[in-house]
């Protein structure tokens, strides 16, 4: 067997094995990303406004009702139907 053709075979498998590496690390940030999202609109938010009411309630300002928070998960795969 030639040496050429495993150093080629080498270099062609050591790049696909980084490729995938960087397409699973890519994926899952962003599945982080969305979780993260996600929490703040549908969890945290909500806290925030309160807590916030109370401040304002606290300093005699009169705030009006906080928007109504209306996520939208664009990757949802439900959403296409």
């Amino acid at each position: 067997m030639n040496p050429y053709w495993v150093v080629v075979a080498f270099a062609i498998v050591a790049q696909f094995a980084m490729f995938v590496r960087w397409l699973h690390r890519r994926m899952r940030d962003d599945e982080i990303r969305r979780t993260f999202v996600t929490a703040m609109a549908l969890i945290h938010l909500p806290h925030l406004y309160h807590a916030l009411h109370e401040i304002a309630d606290h300093l005699g300002i009169h705030l009006e009702e906080p928007p109504a928070i209306g996520f939208i998960d664009l990757a949802d795969p439900r959403r296409r139907e």
